[in-house]
């Protein structure tokens, strides 16, 4: 089919027609119930180091997944040709796969009395009609205003600059039908600084729904090379026990750390230091968490999950004690609980600000390590345990003394989550979690 306007290969109708037609092809094949996700998406990354272009890539795709039932047994396949032939075909292998699966007694579809119904416009879809000569421009600015703030910058990754739009119609035997066009354009940069010492890298990024949002290039590229003047002349230290200041870009790992130990899947294979633990006093009583999917433009909104249920705001973490998992249907039925409309992942995480800023922060912790990047993927969900290497800075008497690399933190999440001090109200608003910089009153630095 002709691409439209916006440069989809389907117009929003013909892409809800295909998911239609899908189930109704699917049912009359022998399906005794079936789901359907027709997407579509088209973008644009650009790329220059040093100040020549490095890379011009363009996307333009799109796809059909299926999963159909036979009573409680299920088939899933996805394919990218939407042809007749390619679907009916998809179909077929779909429901092959469920004749010789098991049948298990929590597949199926999402509750109907769950199904979104009139959800509002949460304001996800800006195009950005960005020519490719424009985006080198703006990788170009970005590049150069790092490059240009200190000679000690003297090489570096590159700048990027990327658009994306994406489409998606949901439809299942249910009744429900629905999906949105969406979209995220990044700025990013990363340099190199050096001395006689060594050499540091750092970045920074921009990320928002609408181009409007994003930070100046100029800015962007500053605030890297900022980065990584800071971390010349880095050393190491000896093992001690002190206080760890993560900085906000680095904090939201640990509420991905929580939001992965409580997700459904970790949950029924048991594989989760939150196992039955809702109810409980999990983070330190400060710790306020909550979950906004209806946020205007917010990088994780949704107004349903994954299976069409509704989304909606809830508080999950309230004065430290844990109030709700992160379930879809399926998990929560092999639970024993009911979806809270994360089938597909959390929405707008937010955790509450103290009324610190940064340096407030480094003043309040008065002797120990500042946190601006991890390492490794040291982390057990089922234990807790937590051991990965960090970049910072050492804080003697309230302030940065010196930058610090080639160190690991170590702890166990459980103990972490009851030793925040302090949340700052310098909070990273970019991704599906946001939150200030997580003050945590004790960890073991191993060091030389």
């Amino acid at each position: 089919m002709a691409a439209n306007g916006d440069g989809f290969p389907l117009d929003t109708e013909q892409l809800r027609t295909l998911a239609a037609k899908v189930l109704a092809r699917a049912q009359t094949a022998g399906a005794t119930a079936a789901e359907t996700e027709v997407s579509q998406a088209v973008g644009q990354n650009v790329g220059v180091r040093l100040g020549e272009v490095e890379t011009i890539e363009y996307n333009r795709d799109k796809g059909v997944g299926i999963t159909v039932y036979l009573g409680q047994a299920r088939g899933h396949v996805s394919t990218a040709d939407i042809s007749d032939e390619a679907i009916g075909a998809a179909i077929d292998k779909a429901l092959t796969i469920a004749r010789y699966t098991a049948p298990d007694p929590c597949a199926g579809l999402a509750d109907a009395a769950l199904l979104a119904k009139d959800w509002p416009d949460l304001e996800l879809y800006f195009p950005w009609a960005l020519p490719a000569e424009s985006a080198i421009d703006l990788a170009r600015e970005c590049e150069a205003a790092a490059l240009d703030l200190d000679p000690r910058l003297r090489n570096s990754e590159g700048a990027n600059v990327s658009t994306h739009h994406a489409e998606f119609a949901y439809a299942n035997s249910a009744g429900f039908l629905g999906g949105y066009r969406s979209s995220r354009h990044s700025i990013s940069c990363a340099v190199i600084a050096e001395t006689t010492a060594g050499m540091q890298r750092d970045h920074w990024y921009s990320s928002a729904r609408a181009a409007a949002d994003l930070e100046p290039a100029a800015a962007i590229g500053r605030r890297a090379g900022e980065r990584a003047l800071r971390r010349l002349d880095a050393v190491k230290l000896a093992t001690r026990q002190v206080p760890v200041l993560f900085e906000a870009p680095v904090a939201t790992s640990l509420i991905g750390h929580f939001v992965a130990a409580a997700s459904g899947g970790s949950l029924y294979r048991k594989a989760s230091f939150l196992l039955d633990r809702q109810g409980e006093e999990i983070f330190s009583p400060l710790v306020n968490l909550a979950e906004r999917p209806h946020l205007p433009r917010g990088p994780a909104s949704a107004p349903f999950d994954d299976e069409g249920v509704g989304t909606r705001a809830r508080e999950v973490v309230v004065n430290g004690v844990l109030q709700g998992y992160f379930l879809g249907s399926y998990s929560a039925r092999k639970l024993g609980l009911s979806t809270t409309g994360n089938a597909g992942g959390q929405h707008n995480l937010l955790l509450a600000s103290g009324t610190d800023d940064f340096e407030a922060l480094i003043r309040r912790m008065g002797r120990g390590l500042v946190v601006t990047e991890l390492l490794g993927q040291g982390v057990n969900l089922v234990t807790g345990d937590y051991s990965r290497g960090a970049v910072g800075f050492w804080v003697e008497h309230g302030a940065i003394v010196h930058p610090v690399e080639e160190v690991t933190i170590a702890g166990n999440l459980q103990e972490m989550f009851r030793r925040i001090v302090a949340v700052g109200n310098d909070v990273d608003r970019r991704g599906a979690r946001q939150c200030g910089s997580i003050l945590i009153e004790n960890m073991t630095l191993a060091g030389s």
